[in-house]
């Protein structure tokens, strides 16, 4: 690993304006009071449009599985595994715009780049209504995968930008719920739905409706989300220098104005961190991809009629949400329970899907609850994106990892539809055998990239002679805080510490002198 930054812990400083540049030395007088309001201004503005993003973007990738039951499949002729295909094509449109969407992310007015990106989504969703035929299918599933590529990256750079390296867990946590709250509706969607009784058929108007809701729901993110905190209406102009200073301080570093630096996607490909969070996402999204096309499908083979396996997923549903948030709260809350929670989080499905393996000797009613089990599975994911977002600095390091994280995610949930093999159905034998494997090789790897963040830091503690902070960005010699002492919150770093010009430099977390990693 190369060297860290070295620079004189002291506090004198001159502090910078919203664009970054210097204009001598002013202090921030904020209290407590005001940096709480500050921070409740910045949550209601931005984390509903995040999470009704997101809410839409699991409904309208998921819907096929409601679909598959109100007819999709005849009516469009798959046969054999043409619905697995047609599950896992998707990814392939998700691979294959997953880097050049992180370069545009980075580049381009993030709030316009989304509300684009949004407007063709929710053309493709309602398109998907006029196929007839598999070819369609697979046609629509690739374009909406290319369209959904962009959203979760998107989100990811967006709660960095806004918020410290102590609240983004918990942030992330709150609009990563948006899938599982996605998934309630969807079912009760499908529920009403799928009572109609005409010639367009159930599954037609289920993306009719999907698809028109998301073009509709492009237009407010334009009106409401910013591009960047330096341009945010609903904030003064001291809230906005204020809001990027905090960030500066007890975030991830600088995000505005940047451009790629081929360096810091070097460091990030030689990272060892890199590789395992790779590793851990791919173990993750296998059970994913699958259960989450063939959902509906499995249940039905407890014995449930379609109509009631739309309403079984909502109690799978609400137990993802509270799993999710539960563990985004923790893990903000507490800096080095991260890779604890995500060894935690697939122990339930290991447990779970080895019921459903026994099904043919247990009652439906134990296999049933299997399949509840596995629900908390889905938290891992929003566990590994907060690890990226608050242990790797300098943004082309952190968009580098964030194609690799979603290159991982297509991998995993491309695999995961294939082993659910038609000739097994409606048991997947192979499936839920694999989904064990996988989730318990999580809780070993979890366990191991924590150790090794750990030596990571105990490394560093020795070389640089200070504490350092988890919670900090870093301790650089323009003036920020030594030691462990800061919180995301803090008002006291804020007003007791201005920012020299090269505080707002975009570098990488090997670079920053201080910078301790979260567990």
């Amino acid at each position: 690993m190369s060297s860290p930054k070295q620079a004189s812990p002291v506090l004198e400083v001159t502090t910078a304006n919203a664009g970054g540049a210097s204009t001598g030395p002013t202090t921030h007088g904020i209290d407590d009071a005001t940096a709480r309001r500050i921070v409740r201004k910045i949550d209601y503005t931005i984390m509903p449009i995040l999470f009704f993003t997101y809410l839409f973007n699991f409904m309208d990738k998921t819907i096929l599985s409601s679909a598959s039951v109100f007819g999709l499949k005849s009516d469009t002729h798959l046969v054999g595994q043409d619905y697995a295909w047609v599950s896992s094509v998707f990814y392939f449109g998700y691979f294959f715009w997953s880097y050049p969407t992180t370069l545009l992310i980075a580049r381009l007015p993030v709030a316009k780049y989304m509300t684009a990106n949004t407007l063709f989504w929710g053309a493709v969703v309602g398109l998907t209504a006029a196929c007839s035929n598999y070819g369609g299918l697979i046609t629509v599933r690739f374009l909406l995968g290319i369209a959904e590529a962009t959203t979760t990256p998107a989100l990811m750079f967006i709660t960095s930008t806004w918020y410290t390296r102590d609240e983004i867990p918990t942030r992330t946590g709150i609009w990563f719920a948006g899938n599982s709250v996605g998934g309630i509706v969807a079912s009760l969607l499908a529920y009403g739905i799928g009572h109609i009784e005409d010639n367009v058929h159930p599954w037609r108007w289920m993306f009719i409706v999907l698809g028109v809701i998301t073009f509709i729901w492009a237009f407010a993110i334009l009106f409401f989300l910013p591009d960047k905190i330096s341009t945010a209406k609903f904030l003064t102009e001291e809230e906005r220098s204020w809001a990027i200073d905090r960030v500066v301080i007890s975030g991830t570093g600088k995000t505005e104005n940047t451009v790629w630096i081929w360096d810091q996607m070097r460091e990030c490909l030689i990272d060892p961190k890199t590789w395992l969070l790779f590793i851990i996402t791919l173990l993750c999204q296998i059970p994913n991809g699958g259960t989450q096309n063939f959902a509906n499908l499995v249940i039905k083979s407890f014995g449930f009629s379609s109509l009631e396996s739309t309403l079984i997923n909502i109690p799978y549903s609400l137990i993802s949400v509270a799993s999710i948030s539960g563990t985004g709260w923790l893990a903000g809350r507490f800096r080095q329970s991260n890779c604890i929670l995500a060894a935690l989080v697939v122990l339930p499905p290991v447990v779970g899907s080895a019921l459903i393996v026994s099904r043919s000797s247990i009652p439906h009613g134990v296999s049933l609850f299997g399949y509840f089990l596995i629900s908390t599975g889905s938290s891992a994911l929003p566990l590994l994106l907060a690890l990226v977002q608050t242990n790797f600095r300098g943004v082309t390091k952190k968009m580098t990892m964030t194609a690799l994280i979603f290159i991982a995610y297509c991998a995993g949930n491309i695999a995961g539809p294939q082993l659910f093999k038609e000739a097994e159905a409606p048991h997947y034998w192979t499936a839920f055998r694999a989904i064990m494997i996988c989730y318990a090789l999580v809780v070993v790897l979890s366990m191991t990239l924590r150790v090794y963040l750990q030596s990571m830091n105990k490394k560093r503690e020795r070389d640089e002679g200070i504490v350092g902070s988890s919670g900090a960005a870093g301790a650089v010699g323009g003036g920020k805080v030594v030691g462990a002492s800061v919180s995301g919150n803090s008002t006291e770093a804020m007003n007791g510490v201005q920012l020299r010009p090269e505080d707002y430099e975009d570098v990488t977390d090997w670079k920053t002198y201080g910078f301790r990693y979260r567990l």
